[in-house]
């Protein structure tokens, strides 16, 4: 296991300037966000000009690249060429894991499954790996649903959120159940290729590193047992509170005293 940070740590700045800043904290590797919604780099401007795409993240070689977290706008047969271009593009700067949201909840499951299984062909076909982020608001805020998604799509693997998985237990008394005593992330484990990273408390999706109830340690010993040697992704955004440098270091620190 490695440490890693988002881009989406410094949502308003532009790529370069977020990963000399998560240098300077003493980050090695780096998760880069690719969104039209938020971030440093939005697809239709990066997929203009693919050789172009390859040289701008190729910047980032100063840090490992520990993958790409993709959120495209498009629809139809352009969302499929998109993405087959973004897994191109993950190919030649040798980048393996690509995640991408699942679909809104009350979206027909049967449609969720055809959709993910394209997406897994086409990166499988560049040599990438797929995953599905939990996402509150998604069918992916669900363990159980999750777990029936990879059991029904070979090659998918799901980038976890324990944050998601705390807030929603907390509004959902099925899903509590699930999580209880981490059992609910037991049967997701083997299908995880990244985790990421933040406090939270039970009606807060973020707070202050040691204010919240995301237990590290149990994270880390459970991806353990499943011989994980993949990123754990600090991904936390800037609170007005708090001095966003002091949060970001303090859980570098603590994830790599656990590792």
């Amino acid at each position: 296991m490695f440490v890693a940070a988002s881009t989406l740590c410094w949502p308003d700045l532009e790529l370069q300037a977020a990963i000399e800043l998560l240098q300077d904290l003493d980050f090695t590797a780096v998760e880069i966000a690719i969104q039209e919604s938020i971030g440093p780099i939005r697809p239709n401007e990066l997929l203009q000009d693919e050789a172009r795409a390859v040289q701008i993240l190729r910047s980032s070689h100063r840090m490992d690249i520990s993958g790409y977290r993709v959120e495209l706008s498009t629809t139809g047969d352009e969302h499929y060429e998109q993405f087959h271009t973004l897994c191109r593009i993950a190919k030649a700067t040798k980048v393996v894991n690509i995640s991408v949201p699942s679909a809104e909840k009350g979206t027909p499951f049967n449609e969720e499954v055809e959709h993910l299984k394209r997406l897994v062909a086409i990166a499988e076909g560049e040599g990438v790996r797929l995953s599905v982020r939990c996402m509150l608001g998604c069918l992916s805020e669900d363990p159980d649903t999750l777990l029936v998604l990879c059991n029904n799509i070979e090659g998918l693997g799901i980038a976890l959120d324990p944050s998601v998985a705390l807030i929603a237990s907390a509004g959902n008394p099925a899903v509590a159940k699930a999580m209880a005593v981490g059992k609910g992330f037991d049967q997701l484990l083997k299908f995880v290729t990244n985790v990421q990273l933040r406090d939270t408390s039970k009606d807060k999706f973020q707070v202050s590193v040691g204010q919240g109830e995301i237990d590290y340690g149990k994270i880390v010993t459970q991806l353990e047992r499943e011989k994980y040697n993949r990123a754990l992704t600090v991904d936390m955004s800037p609170m007005e509170e708090h001095d966003h440098r002091v949060e970001l270091r303090k859980l570098r620190r603590l994830l790599e005293s656990l590792i």
